[in-house]
């Protein structure tokens, strides 16, 4: 059924881009996995919003929703025809249909990906069943440039989209943009305080585990943190807060001491607001990395998930922060001075560009 999905969806596409020529302020901005835009895309995309001489097409999965026929309509029948006619498109994620669109040979198409840096293997990197593999190598043949967020995972990059590395771009991770914004942080701060009051004076620790792609061990996966004994441990000048994965469907047993924020709508300042990180395998590291603030992995499950996953480097070696693959260590983790040289090196390696000047990089280089 998908399959034949894409291929209507293309055809529709074809027939636009062969009839229209494209709009030269036109933009598209596809985001089929994460339509809240507070990523990377996100980023741009405000930024752009401030300019008053382009049109603006927001492609996401809230098309798709079979709640909203009128929606899928337009995805079909008017979406495809904006996005063949745009000038400049932007992604944080595959997009399926796309290895079948043919675009006009002067759109501009850059893939901003949802994450920062290297971590845990993605794209080409991973394994994937041979239909979904083709359709993406197909996708990815049609990126002009691929952004990264530093010279060092420029060759990574280039090898998880199978993109030549002239077409891969380190002009910083544009979503880092709000992150690194003095005013943003103190307005998450004072948001956090204002909705969950008993976090006054206290540290907050922000535990933010990732799926495993494995139903079993998704739905079981609170099943060794024990919240009650890592809060006694802790003291009373600790508070914990916990954001599951959306992929990851667990009842929320032992939340009684914590507060579950897995449907906060913006992690953003959950991040800003938190003064340690547990998390295992998630991406979220890169953002505490960056703030330079604490972050302790605790990988019970490391061999497992090394095995079906896998990472860019030794985990416990150069992740940044201390490792900890039993519970009983947790608490002393957290307790811990902050790993000062391992947070260095981590930063090193996958941010060139710490400032609120990401998106306007990409702007200038892309459209401008």
């Amino acid at each position: 059924m998908k399959k034949l999905l894409y291929n209507f969806y293309a055809f529709l596409f074809n027939i636009s881009a062969f009839l229209f020529s494209v709009k030269e302020n036109r933009i598209a901005f596809i985001s089929m996995h994460n339509e809240n835009f507070k990523d990377s895309l996100g980023c741009v995309y405000e930024y752009l919003k401030n300019e008053k001489n382009y049109e603006f097409v927001l492609i996401t999965r809230e098309d798709l929703s079979v709640r909203k026929p009128f929606k899928v309509f337009a995805f079909f029948f008017l979406k495809s025809k904006l996005l063949a006619t745009s000038k400049y498109v932007f992604l944080n994620d595959n997009f399926m249909p796309m290895g079948k669109l043919n675009f006009r040979k002067e759109t501009v198409i850059t893939q901003l990906w949802h994450g920062e840096g290297a971590f845990k293997k993605f794209g080409l990197h991973i394994p994937q069943p041979e239909d979904l593999r083709k359709r993406e190598i197909a996708a990815n043949e049609k990126l002009t440039y691929v952004v990264c967020s530093s010279e060092g995972v420029k060759k990574i990059y280039s090898e998880a989209f199978g993109v030549s590395e002239e077409r891969v771009i380190p002009l910083g991770a544009p979503r880092l943009d709000y992150l690194m914004n003095e005013e943003n942080r103190e307005k998450a701060k004072e948001k956090i305080l204002s909705l969950y009051p008993q976090t006054k004076d206290k540290k907050i620790v922000l535990y933010a585990p990732t799926f495993r792609d494995d139903a079993d061990r998704d739905r079981n996966l609170l099943d060794s943190f024990d919240f009650e004994k890592l809060l006694a441990e802790l003291g009373e000048e600790y508070f914990l807060f916990v954001r599951l994965h959306p992929q990851v469907h667990t009842a929320s047993v032992g939340f009684r001491c914590a507060v579950d924020v897995t449907d906060y709508e913006d992690v953003r300042e959950l991040v800003l607001a938190s003064d340690i990180l547990i998390t295992d395998y998630s991406s979220i590291c890169m953002d505490f990395c960056a703030l330079d603030k604490k972050t302790v992995f605790y990988c019970p499950d490391l061999d497992w998930y090394r095995e079906r996953r896998d990472f860019y480097f030794d985990y416990e070696a150069f992740v940044p922060g201390t490792v900890c693959k039993d519970f009983g260590s947790l608490a002393g983790a957290v307790k811990a001075p902050f790993c000062e040289e391992r947070n260095r090196k981590f930063k090193e390696m996958n941010f060139d560009f710490l400032d609120t000047k990401n998106a306007e990089r990409v702007v200038k280089y892309i459209i401008k």
